[in-house]
């Protein structure tokens, strides 16, 4: 049986194991890395997703975790590209084994180093992690005139649609991303409850199923009903939502209900993302064909977030709308047309030349 030096129960005491001891205690940090992650709030399916991503790369190099090279990092990447992994799935990779490195420098640096030598390299470094940035993924939106081209054809086609009630539905949701940068599930997840007409000077849409961080559970906001949000919740609700059936009066039904009837609850499901996107899409196809296979939620998402901005809403005040955690996220959602930055340029000068204007007078 081969034998290695490997610490034990006992950090001050290293002794020699075998190859199974050694592989248990690998084992080992990775089950601590899991309680860890339990322990800071993260979701059962982010842990699953992060430990399997750490046994893969285990298995891809010849030696302990904590022996590892930047290089290892590089063949392992390298490999996932040429399985046909995405851009976004070798970024979610990277991103899992860099705060596990992360880990095992913060709590078993010292340990492993007494026992075995090593010091703990973090493999992932700027130059082999796939930054958000880098992802290809850039979704600039449409312009403000495609916009509402597309929402004025859209809104006169609802008396005609063969069925009234879902053609208006799904209008309303995109319109709520459009107009509030709503992601689609927080948007689906919405109860008759969560609009709260009495709170600020516009109401405000309770957002109880916020995208967390990190895989930590859902991080509710409150989001004020602005750029005609208001109006439009007002509408759904005063003219159509009743259509549905009596659960309008219950504040624990659905705000954007399905039409089937759920036997179960008395009452019609919710609405699922799908039914959302593939009315989306085929209203894109018909009505604005340029953007055809290319416009999602996300991208309405992403509309809002500019046109507001270009509107002149403070970046920070976005962020709060958004509900993202980073401002630098916010920035990257903010894609405005050059006439702005043209605009920001000239006014700066004239401040300039005002400036100086009044220091020649003075002098």
């Amino acid at each position: 049986m081969r034998l290695v030096a490997l610490p034990g129960g006992s950090a001050a005491d290293p002794v020699f194991w075998s190859a199974q001891a050694f592989e248990d205690f690998e084992q080992e940090i990775v089950d601590q890395y899991a309680l860890a992650m339990a322990a800071a709030g993260l979701s059962d399916s982010h842990i699953r997703n992060t430990r399997a991503t750490i046994i893969e790369f285990a298995r891809s190099v010849t030696g302990p975790l904590w022996a590892v090279t930047c290089q290892d990092a590089d063949r392992f990447l390298a490999e996932q590209r040429r399985l046909g992994r995405s851009v976004s799935t070798r970024a979610g990779k990277a991103g899992s084994l860099a705060l596990f490195y992360e880990f095992m420098v913060s709590r078993y640096q010292g340990r492993i180093h007494r026992a075995t030598g090593v010091l703990v390299e973090q493999p992932i470094d700027e130059f082999n992690r796939q930054s958000g940035a880098s992802l290809g993924k850039v979704r600039v939106p449409p312009s403000d005139a495609e916009i509402e081209a597309f929402f004025t054809g859209w809104r006169h086609s609802i008396p005609q649609a063969r069925k009234y009630l879902p053609a208006a539905r799904d209008y309303f949701a995109a319109s709520l991303w459009r107009r509030l940068g709503l992601r689609i599930n927080e948007t689906v997840m919405l109860d008759i409850r969560d609009w709260r007409p009495d709170l600020g000077g516009f109401g405000k849409l309770h957002v109880r199923f916020g995208k967390g961080a990190r895989g930590r559970g859902p991080k509710p906001r409150l989001v004020p009903a602005i750029n005609g949000a208001a109006e439009l919740i007002d509408w759904w609700l005063t003219d159509v939502r009743h259509q549905y059936g009596e659960d309008w009066a219950d504040p624990d039904a659905p705000l954007l209900p399905s039409e089937r009837f759920d036997r179960e609850l008395g009452r019609c499901g919710r609405v699922g993302g799908n039914a959302l996107r593939r009315t989306l899409a085929l209203q894109v196809e018909q009505r604005l064909p340029a953007w055809s296979g290319r416009m999602t939620p996300h991208v309405l998402r992403h509309y809002c977030a500019s046109s507001l901005y270009g509107a002149g809403m403070d970046i920070k005040a976005l962020q709060e709308l958004l509900g993202h955690q980073w401002l630098a996220t916010t920035s990257r959602y903010i894609h405005v047309r050059s006439e702005h930055v043209e605009l920001a340029w000239k006014n700066a000068n004239e401040r300039v030349e005002s400036r100086f204007a009044i220091t020649q007078k003075e002098g």
